[in-house]
């Protein structure tokens, strides 16, 4: 019999060598387009704290997102491990320097002041029309949304990705986080 974590593994590889086939053009359209879909449409008072994320491989690259955020009066957070089972957040600032944050991205460095997000844009391998979401199968993101909540907050959560990157099912389990919303280059889709 298949396991949760086996189904999950293998829509997650399966999900995963589709992105990667996107080309690099096409990437820069679809996230160009999340861009100009949410960049006015995701509420927000001015001094919100949104965490973005810089792609790695082949995610889509919300960083113009970001910036129409940013010129919204969003303040900007981008997630930093800081060891194999935790990510925090640092705010990310204009002209603010930029280090190493592993997995072959960037993000704020120790002296950059830390932030719990009242909005989170997740990444992820594979999502469902119920707002289930696969991530890399660390937790990270699991394990921070859970340390916020634990503070009293409740940050919202838009997932981000492709359209190709939905599946049918979801085969979730206690410990997952559901998204409160997904958006993909067709547009900002609520769960709830």
């Amino acid at each position: 019999m298949t396991t949760h974590r086996e189904k999950k593994a293998a829509l997650r590889m399966e999900r995963l060598a589709l992105r990667d086939a996107i080309s690099p053009e096409q990437r820069i359209e679809k996230s160009l387009a999340i861009a100009e879909h949410a960049g006015d449409e995701i509420e927000f008072d001015p001094g919100t704290v949104i965490s973005g994320f810089f792609p790695i491989r082949s995610e889509m690259d919300v960083r113009p997102l970001m910036a129409r955020l940013r010129a919204r009066g969003a303040r900007l957070g981008l997630p930093v491990i800081v060891s194999r089972q935790q990510i925090v957040f640092r705010e990310l600032v204009p002209d603010g320097t930029l280090v190493d944050t592993g997995f072959g991205t960037f993000g704020p460095g120790p002296d950059a002041e830390e932030v719990d997000p009242d909005i989170m844009l997740v990444p992820l391998s594979a999502f469902d029309a119920t707002g289930h979401r696969i991530g890399y199968g660390a937790g990270l993101y699991d394990r921070a949304i859970d340390q916020i909540r634990k503070k009293g907050l409740n940050p919202r959560l838009i997932g981000i990705a492709f359209d190709l990157q939905e599946v049918a099912h979801v085969p979730a389990e206690t410990h997952d986080v559901s998204l409160d919303a997904i958006l993909t280059e067709s547009g900002l889709r609520h769960f709830r």
